[in-house]
């Protein structure tokens, strides 16, 4: 059994919590199965709506869907963590639901809550118009660093990996892995997708893990489908993608990869660029 390895999940969640949390199931025991010790599922794992409404009726199962999930990896033989995106429901006083990262011990439960900073309020270019902070409250501070049984874990969410400063924060604060589950759009994701996930690793010296959404979801609404891009993939520190999925698959997947802390200590030595970070000067970000 292989100490580092991982796996990556790729899936396509629908408006049904229920019928999520099976896939979720199905997919940690394939991983599991595959002597990973950590398993990394999308953004919006628990569902994917159809507005700003539904969303925050759906974020009422969010935390029953952890629940069963947190059951399932403390019952099992093998023991393996999950780093799951999710929905949290309004915290009080707010209106607006979280996107959160959760990071779930096989031993001790809920081990970590990161909320997205960024929000991905955007006008695609001759694309769709998009405001995810109508419906999301933005999180307020960087996630701690995680203790993980395969390294050290910056989190991070979908949008946040085009903000290299957050990036090269977790680095400074001990991060030999960052994860951004997402799901990008088809536009943004053919054009920036592979790109940003590579810059971030050879930014930060990190592996970068990068479990997606793909597909059109199923929302329950007859218009206005809502697709992801897909193509999951696990990044070295070099900037060299050692997995990625099957882009012609259609079905739930994961990938596996191995993360050698031994070579990511030795780039950094060889290349120590926080040691060589200017940090006499302002640069005004």
């Amino acid at each position: 059994m292989t100490a580092s390895r991982i796996a990556v999940a790729q899936l396509c969640s629908s408006a049904n919590v229920t019928r999520n949390l099976q896939v979720v199931k199905d997919l940690i025991q394939r991983a599991i199965d595959a002597d990973a010790k950590v398993i990394f599922f999308p953004e919006a794992t628990d569902f994917i709506s159809q507005g700003p409404q539904h969303s925050k009726l759906l974020a009422n199962e969010s935390l029953d869907f952890l629940n069963g999930i947190t059951t399932m990896i403390k019952t099992t033989k093998t023991k393996i963590d999950v780093s799951i995106g999710v929905h949290l429901p309004p915290i009080k006083g707010e209106d607006r639901i979280q996107n959160a990262l959760v990071y779930i011990s096989a031993d001790e439960g809920i081990k970590s809550i990161y909320k997205k900073i960024h929000m991905f309020d955007v006008d695609v270019p001759n694309g769709q118009s998009f405001k995810e902070s109508n419906s999301t409250a933005p999180g307020r501070f960087i996630g701690d660093i995680i203790n993980t049984p395969v390294g050290k874990l910056g989190p991070s969410i979908c949008y946040d990996i085009r903000f290299p400063e957050l990036a090269l924060k977790l680095r400074s604060m001990g991060a030999e892995i960052i994860c951004y589950p997402s799901a990008f759009t088809m536009k943004t994701g053919m054009a920036h997708w592979e790109i940003l996930g590579r810059a971030r690793a050879i930014d930060t010296q990190c592996y970068v893990v990068m479990p997606a959404q793909q597909g059109v979801h199923d929302t329950g609404a007859v218009a206005n489908k809502r697709e992801s891009w897909g193509h999951s993939m696990i990044i070295d520190p070099w900037g060299d993608i050692i997995a990625r999925v099957d882009a012609s698959v259609s079905d739930p997947q994961i990938i596996c990869a191995d993360l050698n802390m031994e070579r990511l200590h030795q780039l950094r030595e060889s290349m120590p660029l926080m040691k060589q970070r200017r940090k006499d000067i302002d640069f005004g970000l």
